[in-house]
């Protein structure tokens, strides 16, 4: 589906029309065994999850792995077990639902359109509704790309295609295997990396909070926040005011009111156009 906001963001999705490979599972399908999860790495397919038994070795499966820069995550059989009763060889993969495009073509694509970056960060927010939710004000506040770590997120299936209410089809998702190096490449770009943590000491809605230029948001997850590298890494690190007995919002409603505050200064910002 085209990008209402971005057209030219299918170009990052491009499919060469020639290649027909034999084997093409279909989004959110679920891919077991070793032969079958190395034609999936082999096609044009993309894929969210990758599960091998911890101890097995497949040196085809690691180096398509790596070659195609999805992480391998060792797990016990028992949880292979549970994906399904089938003989999964100690092999189990997930296809993805969305196209992962690069965080260097989107950031060249927002300054070559002459727009002001405002990126989201997501490190591992692990429930897929939450994960949805977030999608869905992300993409109705003008977030031009969601950042998700290689590991350690949520998948994106259909229970948050269906949250998203089909926000993630609009709106660009980046896979980024070490999300240190990432933020390091954002703030090389230009780019203000701003924390949203409860252990800040600077207020959302201080005046000396500035959310208007070029910017990305980093919301930690539902367990425990932020890590603390990446906490030590943010230009910025700002709180939202809690003013009732719970001590935290749920990541999905603090992700909307940060998102919220960058768009009431963002607009501000904007000089009014006055017809003469």
């Amino acid at each position: 589906m085209e990008n209402r906001r971005n057209p030219r963001i299918n170009r990052f999705n491009h499919r060469n029309n020639n290649a027909k490979p034999q084997f093409r599972p279909q989004p959110d399908e679920m891919v077991f065994g070793i032969q079958s999860v190395i034609e999936t790495l082999r096609s044009e397919q993309q894929i969210d999850k990758l599960y091998m038994e911890k101890g097995l070795s497949n040196p085809d499966i690691q180096n398509l792995a790596f070659q195609n820069r999805v992480t391998i995550q060792r797990v016990p059989v028992e949880k292979l077990d549970r994906l399904t009763r089938k003989n999964h060889q100690g092999v189990v993969c997930l296809v993805a639902q969305v196209q992962y495009v690069k965080l260097s073509n989107v950031i060249a694509d927002v300054y070559d359109r002459g727009e002001t970056p405002f990126f989201l960060l997501l490190d591992r927010i692990t429930d897929v509704r939450n994960f949805g939710g977030i999608a869905r004000t992300a993409e109705c506040t003008g977030v031009q790309c969601i950042v998700i770590p290689g590991r350690g997120a949520a998948a994106i299936n259909s229970d948050a295609m269906k949250t998203s209410s089909g926000a993630l089809n609009h709106i660009s998702v980046c896979r980024e295997p070490d999300l240190t190096e990432t933020i390091k490449y954002l703030q090389d770009s230009g780019i203000t990396v701003v924390a949203c943590t409860e252990k800040s000491s600077r207020d959302l809605y201080e005046r000396t909070t500035d959310l208007t230029g070029p910017l990305a948001i980093i919301m930690g997850s539902e367990e425990d926040g932020i890590s603390p590298e990446l906490l030590r890494m943010a230009d910025n690190h700002v709180k939202i005011p809690l003013l009732g007995a719970v001590g935290s919002l749920n990541v999905s409603v603090a992700t909307g009111v940060v998102l919220y505050e960058a768009v009431r200064q963002r607009s501000l910002a904007v000089p009014v156009q006055t017809e003469e």
